[in-house]
């Protein structure tokens, strides 16, 4: 059986996580873009669309500025238009491959930097791949799940679309 490129893997498992993150904020309907979050209306969907680039943002402030990997800049979560969260999805996506990369190239863990002090993630590349996985299907589903509760159910092209890795996998 032929070895198993360990870092092409998880360089290509992230990319697939970027296309099914861009994948959904692409198909979000224009209505829902501005539409306030039950229970916390201070909140909106594009917010939390924001979240997913912003979030990135400063994680590769914290564990990838001090080696070197850019940062892409912020989007402002109050007015950023769908088109423009795309783009800076696209950037953040290459800087966190970059970051995964770099941790592979370092050994399979990214070294701690002095700005990281939360300390509850192991820095190993599988654990790093696996939380921001998890983050954004977390907050991929809350989209889903808030846009059904708000009466603008997606359509199932959408959500059976989020399923779609190997097809999304192909498609870089």
């Amino acid at each position: 059986m032929p070895s198993l490129d360990l870092q092409n893997a998880i360089l290509d498992a992230w990319e697939t996580n970027n296309r099914v993150t861009i994948f959904l904020v692409e198909h979000l309907p224009p209505e829902l873009w501005e539409a306030k979050i039950p229970g916390a209306p201070r909140r909106t969907m594009r917010m939390l669309a924001v979240h997913f680039h912003n979030s990135r943002c400063m994680w590769l402030k914290t564990l990838g500025k001090p080696h070197g990997i850019a940062v892409p800049r912020l989007v402002d979560r109050y007015k950023v238009k769908p088109e423009d969260l795309i783009s800076a999805l696209q950037l953040s996506g290459t800087g966190m491959l970059n970051l995964l990369k770099f941790g592979c190239d370092q050994g399979g863990s990214i070294p701690a930097t002095s700005s990281y002090v939360w300390r509850n993630l192991p820095l190993d590349v599988g654990h790093v791949l696996g939380y921001f996985i998890a983050h954004e299907g977390h907050h991929r589903g809350q989209i889903v799940m808030l846009a059904r509760q708000m009466g603008h159910r997606l359509p199932s092209e959408v959500t059976d679309g989020l399923w779609q890795w190997s097809r999304l996998s192909r498609e870089g």
